[in-house]
């Protein structure tokens, strides 16, 4: 019903940047907050970043200064731009999002399928 699909991740030196995009897609009427999660290899899935309907952010301590998230709400559109890269940040992101849909009184989370972010030399 509701379909996220992550683009936008890549290999990258350390210290590069790169800009991920979300879009959800599919029968939605409303969506609330969306965020990014990131997973690496051996570790539990860590929150990255989220942004309310209304622009509200927070982030994780581990990429303030580094890490900025934003959302067209016209395109149910967001984006994870991450500069200053570590290695570190090797992981699958995923986004994730809120959503009511088309004809419904409730709110369910969606997650999309990830995409690789590797910061080697």
């Amino acid at each position: 019903q509701v379909q996220l699909v992550e683009s936008g991740g890549g290999l990258v030196q350390p210290g590069g940047s790169l800009r991920l995009s979300c879009a959800a897609s599919g029968s939605i009427f409303s969506i609330g907050t969306m965020g990014w999660y990131r997973q690496a290899p051996g570790k539990q899935r860590e929150l990255v970043a989220t942004i309310t309907s209304v622009g509200t952010t927070n982030y994780a301590d581990s990429v303030k200064g580094r890490f900025t998230i934003s959302r067209d709400n016209a395109k149910d559109t967001v984006y994870l731009q991450i500069d200053s890269l570590k290695p570190e940040d090797t992981a699958v992101y995923y986004c994730n999002a809120n959503v009511r849909l088309r004809g419904g009184d409730y709110w369910s989370d969606y997650r999309g399928q990830g995409t690789q972010v590797t910061v080697s030399s």
